[in-house]
């Protein structure tokens, strides 16, 4: 199977021993998912508020996929025919000699239609079984609270830690069997396999994040603001879509999310580190990054299994959960260095660069995870500025918030802008070849810690989960307080990994960027021998189109939660007039909202990622390559702003109203809940809620769906420079698709479905009557 390779007896040893190391990511899992189900469920009265979060995120998901198979199914097929509008690469021919043409393209249409739908699958297996582990986890977390803190702690983590070795098993076991039969052809079909990921995690994104935050918003405004009840109070009729969204949006979506960062960081790694093998002839430059990731996935297991806390009813989750982190980076950061000593000294520039490299990638995350805690930790001056802000009402508070995620954007770009630089420092007088090699390495090493980033994800949903679970069963204070704990900490983590989400989807789509640099270059030295030149007017407005994209984006996910909500909104409040609901004699029917949530959600998915697909397409035949590259550029750089923005302002609301939630009620002095300065942070963390759980992690995966069609189609777009009438009908039929999506959007999409649905359950109340 390596015999193409041409390897040494060790590189052939630590290939194999890479694909084993997957393996046991996958096994750390299975041993985890059989610990978490041994646990506890509980009261009969938990388990039945449990058992109806269950049957909605089963539906959702049972939904979404009927949703996004045809359009899997067409983009196989296109995916296949796309290797027949090219000749075949030179790495292709190289590895499959003797060969004629048409046989060649055939295998190589095979192979990456084959990788698309594995990546796709892999993507929607790490977010559909990471999200059922997830709510297997929350009862048992909210039963294991009335014992001990730790107790709860240790479930909800490891039930986390199931999807983040999910995601660096699967991650690296694609990666490396594909280049294993591939070989120096890899990056033909391993272009299938991260376009597949990234588009699965684009529908898992955008879909959760409707879903939650229209449950969400709707919830909080007619439950908190307009019949001061609490957050999960099981009269609310959107309480269970609630805890269900934030199951199929943080868990199954963030998951999907890492993952396909996971796998985007090893594309590009390959295809630059390919770039290399052409010029040295040292096939080094690949099998490191798979060294290094297969480093990640045991330092995680390491880490991720040492996170625990004390047998008492009270401790420091974030201190355990960050001390599991550091172990891991640091068990990394040493492997790096051993391996790269003894395996990269021959190199040109010597071991320490590639080994400075991926350990700049780990600094970066640690960097960004504390950015995040700053800017959105209950403790930091930001969120206690945001919390003061409250006592003038809900303007102030969201000025406060709008000023908090401006000053973010600008940190997280600086610390992004230092680490490139510091690529760029590493491999001074080595070439741009280098330079963008190493930034694919800053991206493998940051990524690194992929099973903690995702564990920390998982485990806020699964506390707040298990917190609305042990309200609407009605546990003991104690145990309250202890879910109470588990989900402050919850909600940093999770945009503690928001934050790392989006470093990684920048240096991802960098590491792309330089890719889509070196493939052109490949087929047309001279169709960027001038670099990409923004004073180019083609390229200029290439970068502004590309500057516009996300802002369109998000408008388009925003204003789908802000429809969704308001629907959600009129049948919470339909619910409530229902005679004896508020006194608690009369259940809601919590299926409704449910429905609607799901109806939205789905309505959205083809319109947004038709608009990430067509857009390079439109692009890149119209003004050509250089300025699709300028394209890219907008892309990345808008992109990256406004989603850290949004990402931080929206954490930090959350946060703000998280702690004056936690001060004693006292209606006089204006603390607590129900208080003036309460409904002014709810109004904020409602405002929040579709920028840093919607429209924000969507753009991860946005920006690097558009840098991989734009690799996809570069070669096509360089053999065919000249406009001409099937070009030209192409760009027709692409800005029709687009402006359909974006009307489509506009409109409401299939809200009439949503609509019908309440209008069916008032005629039922009416018949009632």
């Amino acid at each position: 199977m390596l015999g193409h390779l041409d390897l040494t007896a060790f590189e052939t040893f630590s290939l194999w021993g890479v694909l084993v190391v997957a393996v046991l990511g996958l096994a750390y899992a299975l041993f985890l998912r059989r610990q978490v189900l041994a646990e506890d469920k509980g009261t009969a009265k938990m388990q039945e508020v449990w058992e109806a979060i269950k049957q909605g995120a089963d539906a959702y998901l049972s939904r979404q996929l009927r949703s996004i198979l045809p359009f899997i199914g067409l983009l196989t097929v296109a995916l296949f025919l796309s290797v027949y509008i090219v000749p075949p690469s030179r790495e292709a021919l190289e590895r499959f000699p003797g060969m004629d043409t048409n046989s060649l393209k055939l295998l190589i249409g095979f192979g990456r239609a084959i990788a698309f739908v594995m990546g796709a699958g892999f993507s929607l297996a790490v977010g559909q079984i990471g999200m059922r582990m997830a709510v297997e986890a929350n009862v048992r977390v909210a039963a294991e609270s009335r014992k001990s803190f730790g107790g709860a702690l240790r479930i909800a983590y490891r039930a986390g830690t199931i999807t983040g070795m999910l995601t660096d098993g699967l991650g690296l076991f694609g990666g490396t069997i594909i280049f294993m039969i591939f070989g120096v052809a890899a990056p033909d079909a391993l272009l299938g396999f991260g376009f597949g990921g990234t588009l699965l995690a684009l529908f898992m994104r955008v879909g959760g994040g409707i879903f939650t935050k229209a449950a969400d918003v709707g919830a909080d405004l007619v439950g908190k603001v307009e019949q001061d009840i609490p957050e999960d109070d099981p009269r609310n009729a959107a309480v269970i879509a609630d805890l269900v969204g934030d199951n199929v949006g943080d868990c199954a979506g963030m998951a999907a999310d890492i993952f396909e960062s996971y796998e985007v960081t090893i594309v590009s790694a390959l295809i630059l580190g390919l770039a290399l093998v052409a010029a040295t002839k040292q096939i080094n430059w690949i099998i490191y990054p798979l060294l290094v990731r297969g480093i990640g996935v045991l330092s995680s297991i390491i880490g991720t299994y040492l996170v625990k806390a004390g047998p008492g009813k009270s401790g420091n989750a974030m201190a355990a959960i960050f001390r599991g982190f550091l172990t891991s980076a640091a068990i990394s950061t040493v492997l790096f260095g051993i391996v790269a000593f003894f395996y990269m000294q021959n190199v040109p520039g010597g071991w320490w660069r590639p080994f400075l490299s991926t350990s700049v990638g780990v600094l970066l995350a640690i960097v960004l995870d504390r950015l995040t805690d700053y800017f959105t930790g209950t403790e930091a001056a930001p969120v206690r500025e945001i919390r003061a802000s409250t006592s003038g009402g809900p303007a102030t508070t969201i000025l406060s918030g709008l000023a908090v995620g401006y000053e973010s954007s600008v940190w997280a770009a600086i610390v992004i802008a230092l680490t490139i630089l510091a690529s760029v420092l590493i491999y001074s007088g080595m070439g741009v070849a280098y330079v963008l090699y190493g930034v694919a390495l800053t991206g493998i090493g940051m990524l690194t810690l992929t099973g903690n980033n995702v564990a920390m994800d998982s485990f806020g949903p699964i506390s707040d989960n298990a917190n609305g679970i042990g309200e609407m069963a009605g546990l003991d204070k104690d145990a309250r307080q202890i879910m109470a704990d588990l989900d402050g900490v919850g909600n940093t983590t999770k945009a503690i990994t928001k934050g790392i989400a989006i470093g990684s989807a920048v240096i991802a789509a960098v590491s792309l960027f330089g890719s889509f640099i070196t493939d052109v270059t490949k087929i047309d030295p001279t169709a960027l021998v001038n670099g990409i030149r923004v004073s180019e007017p083609n390229v200029f407005i290439g970068f502004l189109i590309g500057g516009a994209v996300p802002w369109l984006f998000s408008a388009l996910a925003i204003k789908a939660v802000a429809r969704a909500a308001g629907l959600i909104v009129e049948e919470v409040r339909r619910q409530f007039k229902i005679p004896g609901l508020m006194e608690g004699k009369v259940k809601p029917d919590y299926r409704q909202a449910v429905t609607i949530s799901t109806i939205a959600a789905q309505s959205e998915l083809v319109n947004l990622a038709l608009l990430a697909i067509i857009t390079p397409v439109i692009v890149g035949l119209a003004l050509q390559v250089e300025a699709l590259g300028g394209f890219l550029a907008g892309i990345i750089l808008s992109g990256q702003l406004l989603a850290v923005f949004m990402s931080s302002a929206g954490g930090a609301w959350d946060n703000a109203k998280k702690t004056i939630e936690d001060e004693p009620r006292n209606l006089t002095k204006n603390t607590g809940k129900g208080s003036e300065r309460h409904k002014a942070s709810v109004v904020g963390d409602t405002v929040g809620d579709p920028l840093k759980d919607t429209a924000g992690p969507a753009l991860n995966p946005m920006i690097k769906v558009i840098n991989l069609v734009s690799l996809i189609i570069a070669p096509i777009i360089v053999q065919y420079k000249e406009l001409n009438l099937v070009t030209g009908l192409i760009i027709v039929v692409g800005l029709l698709i687009v402006g359909w999506a974006v009307q489509r959007s506009r409109k409401g999409g299939n809200f009439a479905g949503a609509t019908a649905t309440v209008e069916t359950a008032e005629h039922k109340v009416a018949k009632k009557k």
